[in-house]
């Protein structure tokens, strides 16, 4: 392989490239397809405990579970929601929870939830502080990591 020429990108007896900043590279490589939202966060669980995904997801975080389509509704899991806000959570056959992968939900009262994930024994770990924000991770009954994110006052 040859050695590369200090400072211009290329390599020893191939022609130079000029250097592009790397946002007009970006701009230029990345299509415009309207994207422009998440409509929801998919989250695996372990066949057979939607009464837990209930008392997690709808009494813990608040969110109110939705009708799944008579279809999928067969699979098992649960969906929930409130305002843009929605989860499904699909049965996984061997289910391993996403440790380190994970959601990031926006709150206003996170010592509120933190409390309570407390109360029903569920895990929690802080982390590195995130500038402008309050922020802890849970694990919700099954192991899947949240991040709990609220804005500093």
């Amino acid at each position: 392989m040859a050695p590369r020429q200090p400072g211009l990108g290329g390599t020893a007896g191939q022609p130079q490239r000029p250097r592009l900043s790397r946002y007009v590279t970006v701009r230029r490589l990345i299509p415009d397809y309207g994207l422009h939202a998440i409509q929801h966060v998919q989250l695996a669980m372990p066949a057979g405990q939607e009464d837990e995904a209930r008392a997690f997801y709808g009494e813990v975080l608040g969110l109110t579970e939705a009708p799944k389509p008579p279809d999928l509704a067969r699979r098992g899991g649960a969906w929930f929601e409130r305002g843009d806000v929605r989860v499904h959570l699909g049965v996984e056959k061997n289910f391993q929870p996403a440790r380190k992968a994970h959601v990031g939900f926006l709150v206003d009262d996170i010592r509120t939830i933190i409390a309570e994930c407390g109360r029903r024994g569920l895990e929690n770990v802080d982390d590195e502080p995130l500038d402008g924000f309050e922020r802890i991770y849970v694990y919700d009954p099954f192991g899947n990591r949240l991040e709990l994110m609220q804005p500093a006052s």
